[in-house]
């Protein structure tokens, strides 16, 4: 059964001024920040951390919650072998989705990014 859905576009040059200024130290986790460290190009840089921004807000949005009662680090996308992204939760954010969903749910996730901007697509999946 379908719990929620949710998407969110956002602008990549929003996203220039938060590397620059290490605001992404806020809002991603460290698992996410590391593709810095792997990727010098600041377009590159911009629509990675837009899409995953992204991601973060229509979790929330499918969720039900918005952006309230959990940490945005608390859900990271993270790229399986076969390059698919799927989002990982910890902390309040897994908190959350197990009071609202039990212990048996699947989260789909789909990401895109075009130069100016990038969009996440979330279903959260209760399984029971």
């Amino acid at each position: 059964m379908i719990f929620g859905i949710g998407t969110d576009i956002v602008e990549t040059c929003r996203l220039e001024k938060w590397i620059k200024n290490s605001l992404i130290q806020r809002f991603y986790n460290p698992k996410e920040i590391a593709f810095l460290k792997e990727n010098s190009s600041i377009q590159r840089q911009c629509e990675y951390f837009a899409s995953r921004f992204a991601a973060k807000e229509a979790f929330s949005k499918a969720l039900g919650t918005g952006l309230c009662g959990f940490d945005l680090k608390d859900v990271y996308t993270v790229i399986d072998e076969a390059g698919k992204p799927a989002l990982s939760l910890e902390g309040r954010a897994l908190q959350k989705v197990k009071e609202q969903c039990g212990k048996d749910y699947v989260i789909h996730l789909s990401l895109t990014h075009e130069k100016e901007y990038a969009l996440a697509f979330v279903v959260i999946e209760k399984l029971d």
